[in-house]
């Protein structure tokens, strides 16, 4: 790594101890990140091997499901450890979670099927991303403190930062690990089987993660506060339970992370998602794309992280919240334009409207699935579930009550069917009847049922997509630094650790369900952007009046 400027201006290189110290705690993380990561990278497969029993759009949303309980947990996983980590140490408590997280990786890969399993299948692969989400919640609070902890005043940022790229390389080559088996085995294969190898390989990485972080010290921060009898003996109560520690915690969630979060996810998962499921990318080349942009913005955390030793953690936090809430919707329309130009077209010159009784359209959300007859076969459903999954945007127009829906497609309409008195066999065939009628009439004006290779225009998508990632390491290149900053040593990984992880976890991991889901019910392939929009304006408010910089503050004195 080369040497850091100081705030004087003057070149101070690291000793290879701090080298030592932020390698070990970053290459780990990757190794953590990694396999967290290929869940969500493998969703749609994952949903067919272990949701085969629910219909095609339920297997979807269940499996971003299963992905988000991974992310519901990780505040308890944050509570768990953090109180662990500010009582024993550190450094013994990243060995743990790192652990935990890898042997669960490893049993996903090695899980047996729906089909093999039944119930049991889906139900062990949840405890599965349980038991990820728990440790990754001890993970990334006990690195980034240790790290901060090792660092010198004025460099905190740069130092940091280096943690801040774990997440995108992990991203990034649990990506890598995905193309290149899926090249080597082929696509049929890699959906039947071979998606299992990169889960199994990640215990060759849980090997090298233990090795490298047996050999660290503990930070001296922690050792100089326990010699001096400075530590807390209960830290959940002392950061939870006194208003001056919990209002700092609740400031640092809705005026910090919880912005960084949405716009995190946004600028790489529900960019993914959008490539593959809504514009109909095939998932080499989405992932191609991703990978592109990753590798280019990925050394910005470092830029940004350094930045804010000189200017402040605030401004470049606020100042990505702000403009990633400005232009989302251009962004994201640029790469529909150069993604699927065609499916951007039909929109324009064939607009799809769907006639109906508003009160027989439901918001369609079903935790049990029959996929022959869904719970949801009011005629407006039915319509309205069709055209979800070929991405169809479409408004509604209101009918008068007990009119049977009508989809109008151009010039041409197409009458529903109501299949609520239907018995499930009639139903299949009266769905596929529609489907097939819609199918033609969708394709006839012009919707591609899926995006044409020779007319994406990757360098521009790429282009568009390093500006999302651009967005991600302005919010997230600082934040490790700034919460470190926050709160004091004896309580400092609990306290750090919760808003983070509620942050990301919550407002960050359930983005793509929610954001589908928000897509699916209006019907506008753009309205899931309003969820990230809407909460990283809101961060960027409550940020610029009630957070204060914390740059110049000495950590070893808190």
């Amino acid at each position: 790594m080369a040497a850091i400027p100081t705030p004087a201006g003057t070149k101070t290189p690291m000793t290879s101890e701090e080298r030592k110290v932020i390698f070990a705690s970053s290459l780990g993380t990757v190794f953590e990140w990694y396999d967290f990561y290929l869940y969500g990278s493998l969703a749609a497969i994952i949903g067919k091997q272990f949701f085969s029993g629910l219909n095609e759009t339920s297997q979807f949303i269940f499996a971003l499901l299963a992905f988000a309980s991974g992310f519901a947990v990780r505040p308890f996983g944050a509570i768990v450890f953090g109180r662990i980590g500010d009582l024993v140490g550190r450094k013994y408590t990243f060995l743990v979670t790192i652990l935990i997280m890898g042997a669960s990786t490893f049993g996903v890969g090695l899980l047996p099927s729906y089909a093999s399993w039944g119930m049991a299948a889906p139900i062990i692969l949840i405890s599965l991303r349980l038991l990820q989400g728990l440790a990754l919640g001890g993970e990334y609070g006990g690195a980034a403190t240790y790290v901060a902890e090792h660092a010198p005043q004025g460099k905190r940022g740069a130092f940091t930062s280096w943690i801040q790229t774990t997440a995108t390389m992990g991203l990034f080559l649990s990506l890598l690990v995905i193309l290149g088996v899926r090249t080597f085995v082929g696509e049929e294969d890699f959906a039947s089987w071979g998606w299992r190898i990169p889960f199994i390989v990640s215990i060759l990485l849980l090997g090298v993660s233990l090795w490298i972080r047996l050999t660290l010290n503990e930070s001296p921060t922690f050792k100089k506060m326990k010699a001096e009898g400075k530590g807390s003996k209960a830290p959940l109560t002392e950061a939870f339970g006194e208003w001056k520690n919990l209002k700092l915690v609740i400031l640092a969630l809705v005026g910090l992370t919880a912005g960084q979060a949405v716009v995190w996810y946004t600028g790489q998962f529900y960019a993914l998602f959008f490539l593959t499921q809504t514009l109909k990318v095939d998932a080499f080349t989405a992932n191609l794309m991703i990978a592109a942009a990753l590798l280019i913005g990925t050394g910005f955390f470092v830029v940004f992280g350094t930045l804010s030793d000189k200017i402040g953690r605030k401004p470049i936090i606020m100042a990505g919240c702000l403009i990633a809430a400005l232009t989302y919707f251009p962004i994201f329309k640029a790469i529909t334009h150069y993604a699927n130009p065609a499916l951007e077209s039909a929109q324009e010159k064939s607009p799809v409207t769907v006639i109906s009784d508003p009160s027989i359209c439901h918001f369609q959300f079903e935790f049990f699935a029959n996929p022959n007859k869904p719970n949801y076969a009011s005629s407006c459903d039915v319509a309205t579930s069709a055209l979800a999954k070929a991405s169809v945007s479409y408004t509604v127009q209101t009918a008068p009550a007990g009119t049977v829906a009508v989809v109008k497609i151009g010039d041409k309409s197409i009458e529903s069917f109501d299949g609520i008195p239907l018995e499930a066999a009639a139903f299949k065939a009266k769905n596929a009847e529609l489907g097939k009628t819609l199918g033609g009439a969708i394709k006839e004006a012009g919707y591609p049922a899926k995006a044409d290779p020779s007319q994406i225009n990757k360098v521009m998508v790429v282009v568009l997509l390093t500006i999302l990632v651009l967005y991600v390491t302005m919010v997230y290149g600082p934040i490790a630094a700034m919460l470190v900053e926050m709160f004091p040593t004896r309580i400092r990984y609990t306290s750090m650790s919760l808003p983070y992880h509620i942050g990301n976890g919550w407002f960050g991991g359930f983005l793509p369900t929610i954001a589908f889901a928000l897509v699916a019910s209006n019907g506008n392939i753009y309205h899931g952007l309003w969820y990230p929009i809407i909460v990283a304006a809101l961060t960027f408010v409550i940020g610029m009046i009630f957070i204060k910089e914390t740059k110049d503050v000495d950590i070893q004195d808190m």
